[in-house]
């Protein structure tokens, strides 16, 4: 894609009509219906190439052959790549990690928005962005319920597993135990199957039981059906067995991970006593669902909605507009429920910003998407009493190397009521990740997560900086990245 080549802050400072930040399906989709309807779009992104996390594929000096057979709807990412490349008015920005925004005025040609991003630790290595308007597709993290051995090596996310294979071509393990809780289970150990790794086991903390009460929900989306089809069908193939109302409460090994136990839950996600198993594996890839990243957002005070499991999203209307003027937002930034809708969320908010607001295939795929999303996070909303599991030497917070018992300490004999106190006093969440991997866990054990569906979300910490930036680009004065392309008539 086409990238401003000029020195930041030479000459005229450019203002792009859109930035988009994140190059995931919602950010694709919303770059190019942009600019098809005009508009000069600058398309943010912390990746080396597009694609976000859903789209993550091998580098070209890996000479894989067929990468499309990694992902689901690849040839709908095809296009989108081939059409932005060849766009005169998107400037695709890699490595640009933006770490804050400040609010424009909207109809104000003087006061446009400005977003700073990091492209590396120098201080030179800091660039502003101005646009008139700016669409939020930052997408989601994955949930971590820590248990005992959950940092051993070998013990990665489910998603990081995907990660692996679709971006580097390697598996993080011959024999890997997926658990957790969600769909995402299903699409990783289909995937790592298909790859050449044995899975003993997919171990799923629900029963499967709350999608009953979505049927018309289930009609209305054949083609998720068809997916998850797809992926059972082929896990029957490769005999791997599914544990439901299960969960992994112990990993063990030295060095590495060698075996897990497995315990049966009850309906509140509660191990039961003498139902343990160990199964032996040199992996194991767990997740617990997705939690959308909202951090920038959050920091301009936009509103939030609270899903069915307790993960917070953007508040948007139909035209995927924020209560913040001028801020858009698409995709799992929304709420998580997967690329198709992302796709078509990211194409209702550019026809929005471009003053094109028809879109009548795309609102009917997100009604049904959005309404399938619900249905899941409902069915896979954590139970409250996860938290037996883990015993308090257990870390929490990895970063810190917070155990569970400082937490619980924290709050019985400190008297700490909330995560943020809890923070306060045991620095958990304090660490590089700001609190991303260990949030929900702190949530729960601070006794904030309410009925635990809430706490396993955690609701993200307003601050000024989204993401770690060195102090001299904090000193450094603020240089802007011109827009490329012709003036406007």
């Amino acid at each position: 894609m086409p990238t401003s080549k000029s020195e930041p802050g030479a000459g005229r400072e450019g203002v792009y009509d859109l930035a988009v930040i994140g190059a995931g399906p919602a950010g694709l989709a919303a770059a190019d219906t942009a600019a098809g309807l005009g508009l000069r779009v600058a398309l943010l992104d912390a990746g080396s190439r597009p694609g976000g996390q859903y789209y993550r594929h091998p580098a070209p000096e890996l000479g894989a052959a067929r990468p499309e057979k990694l992902h689901h709807g690849w040839t709908a990412f095809a296009r989108l790549r081939a059409r932005l490349a060849a766009s005169p008015l998107v400037d695709h920005l890699p490595g640009h990690h933006v770490w804050a925004a400040e609010a424009g005025v909207p109809g104000d040609e003087r006061r446009p928005w400005r977003l700073h991003a990091t492209r590396g630790p120098a201080a030179a290595d800091r660039a502003t962005v101005r646009a008139r308007a700016v669409l939020l597709a930052t997408g989601a993290y994955e949930r971590h319920l820590p248990f005992p051995g959950w940092t051993l090596p070998g013990v990665v996310t489910a998603g990081g597993a995907q990660a692996m294979l679709k971006s580097s071509l390697v598996l993080p393990g011959r024999r890997i135990v997926v658990a957790g809780s969600g769909p995402l289970l299903l699409a990783a150990a289909s995937s790592l199957v298909a790859a050449g790794a044995e899975v003993p086991a997919i171990v799923e903390a629900t029963s499967y039981l709350g999608y009953a009460r979505g049927l018309p929900v289930l009609a209305g989306n054949p083609g998720k059906l068809a997916e998850g089809a797809a992926h059972g069908a082929r896990l029957l193939r490769h005999g791997v067995r599914l544990r439901r109302s299960s969960a992994v409460v112990e990993a063990h090994g030295t060095d590495r991970v060698t075996a897990v136990t497995v315990a049966r839950l009850d309906a509140r996600w509660k191990p039961v006593p003498g139902s343990e198993r160990r199964i032996a594996c040199d992996a194991v890839a767990i997740g617990h669902g997705l939690v959308p990243q909202i951090e920038l957002a959050a920091e301009l005070g936009a509103e939030t909605v609270t899903g069915p499991d307790g993960a917070v999203a953007l508040k948007v209307d139909a035209r995927q507009r924020t209560s913040v003027p001028g801020l858009w937002a698409a995709g799992e930034t929304c709420g998580v429920g997967g690329a198709d809708l992302a796709l078509a969320e990211g194409v209702l908010a550019a026809r929005a910003i471009a003053g094109r607001p028809d879109g009548g295939r795309e609102t009917a795929v997100r009604r049904r998407r959005r309404a399938f999303a619900a249905l899941m996070a409902a069915a896979h909303a954590p139970g409250p009493d996860w938290t037996d599991w883990v015993t308090d030497d257990t870390d929490v917070c990895r970063c810190e190397e917070v155990p569970a018992g400082e937490i619980r300490e924290a709050v019985a004999e400190l008297g700490a009521g909330d995560a943020r106190t809890v923070k306060l006093l045991t620095r958990a969440g304090m660490g590089w990740c700001q609190g991303r991997m260990c949030g929900p866990a702190v949530a729960c054990l601070s006794g904030a997560g309410g009925s635990g569906a809430g706490g396993a979300a955690g609701r993200p910490d307003s601050r000024p900086l989204s993401c770690p930036v060195p102090l001299a680009q904090l000193a450094e004065p603020v240089r802007a990245v011109e827009r490329a392309g012709p003036e406007p008539d």
